[in-house]
């Protein structure tokens, strides 16, 4: 078991961060479930009973609070992996969006990481903990797509907030990793369909592997960063998407090209 006795705290437990809750549970581990959705964290806790026969704590947090955040840290018991899958990814052209929309998105996928990150790191410097921190990026923190200028720009900034952050609090045993998922879906889809929204058909022709992720792909990269399997690896962008982060991966070979 990769997580023996350790204890994560999971935030966004009631969307990505289901999967994870449960792949660190088959690992050994204990988890703290966090979401400012009350009716989404306990329908979370009961699938993750139904699932793996466990019980987790469960916390509302409102991320992008910073009292809120401190009133978390002080509820909640010890652990020592922190796992920040919260966020939300609208989509607007820059032409319509609106400050209000631009700063939410920052207040919680940017603002939301680097509280959790700090509350944990001021916890485990005064305790000597030498945990681990896992920041949810996103494939489009490093690819451009029309309407994402906010979502897109809020997870570059969790890229460089998990490097700088590396080096900080590297010297205290503390690692910091990031991975960023490709597109993923609750059912996998493998083919593409006229029904389906053509987003996910050009994303499937780009996807060498041919097929959309699934959130239990995020979970086990989650589960390896956070173990002593990965104890020289921080500041790291772990890409997840299938291979659709390689470029123009759907162009054909160009030997006849004239």
């Amino acid at each position: 078991m990769l997580l023996k006795e350790r204890t994560a705290l999971v935030t966004g437990a009631g969307r990505l961060g289901q999967a994870t809750a449960a792949a660190i549970i088959r690992e050994g581990g204990h988890v703290i479930l966090a979401d400012r959705d009350k009716a989404a964290l306990a329908h979370a806790a009961v699938g993750l009973k139904d699932k793996t026969g466990s019980n987790a704590a469960t916390v509302v947090c409102d991320l992008s609070l910073e009292s809120d955040v401190d009133r978390m840290f002080e509820e909640i018991g010890a652990f020592d992996i922190l796992v920040n899958a919260h966020g939300i990814f609208p989509n607007r052209p820059i032409l319509e969006m609106t400050v209000e929309e631009w700063d939410r998105v920052f207040a919680i996928n940017v603002r939301g990481a680097m509280l959790t990150c700090r509350g944990a790191a001021r916890r485990w410097t005064k305790s000597g903990v030498k945990g681990a921190i896992v920041n949810i990026s996103s494939g489009a923190s490093r690819s451009a797509r029309p309407g994402s200028s906010h979502y897109a720009g809020s997870k570059a900034a969790v890229n460089m907030l998990t490097e700088v952050l590396a080096t900080e609090l590297g010297p205290h045993g503390i690692r910091v990793n990031a991975v960023l998922p490709g597109l993923i879906l609750d059912d996998v889809v493998t083919e593409e369909s006229a029904d389906r929204h053509p987003y996910i058909n050009m994303m499937l022709k780009s996807t060498p592997l041919g097929r959309t992720g699934h959130a239990d792909d995020i979970a086990e990269a989650i589960v390896f960063l956070a173990s002593d399997r990965a104890p020289w690896v921080t500041g790291a962008m772990l890409e997840v998407t299938g291979g659709s982060h390689c470029g123009r991966t759907h162009m054909p070979f160009t030997q006849q090209l004239r």
